[in-house]
């Protein structure tokens, strides 16, 4: 999630490293359903205080629900042999005001200066999915 050129992650302490918020799907609902979940238990935010950068259709269709598309898919490796799939979705918020879950030891807004620093334990993808993350606000603010 990004907020006037920085993104927030979490120091996740399983893992000792930073990663963005999020979660797992619950049985009981689907992917969208459960990105609105995560954000408001893992940063504070509601619906109303975002914007996803992806798109569905504005169609209405009985019996079908449009799902936001995820900026990206991945896969890894998460206590071997364990693994999960990854849903990746770009957003930003509407002020920098979030909040800390008792899941994570830290929390930081990351620019992009931030991002490569190499001092800090943030994984590749991590790096990467930020930096991405910012390049897609960026474009969203020229519009």
């Amino acid at each position: 999630m990004v907020y006037e050129d920085k993104v927030l992650l979490v120091n996740h302490p399983r893992y000792g490293t930073w990663l963005a918020p999020g979660g797992h799907i619950e049985l009981d609902e689907d992917p969208e359903e459960a990105l609105f979940r995560e954000i408001k238990e893992e940063a504070g935010f509601s619906k109303d205080e975002i914007n996803i950068l992806s798109t569905k259709p504005g169609l209405h269709a009985p019996g079908t629900k449009f799902l936001f598309t995820p900026n990206f898919l991945d896969t890894h490796e998460a206590n071997a042999p364990h693994r999960h799939i990854a849903l990746i979705y770009f957003l930003t918020v509407t002020h920098n005001n979030h909040i800390q879950s008792d899941e994570h030891t830290d929390s930081r807004w990351f620019d992009e200066k931030s991002l490569k620093d190499e001092d800090l334990n943030i994984w590749p993808a991590t790096r990467f999915y930020g930096r991405e993350a910012l390049r897609h606000a960026r474009k969203q603010r020229a519009r």
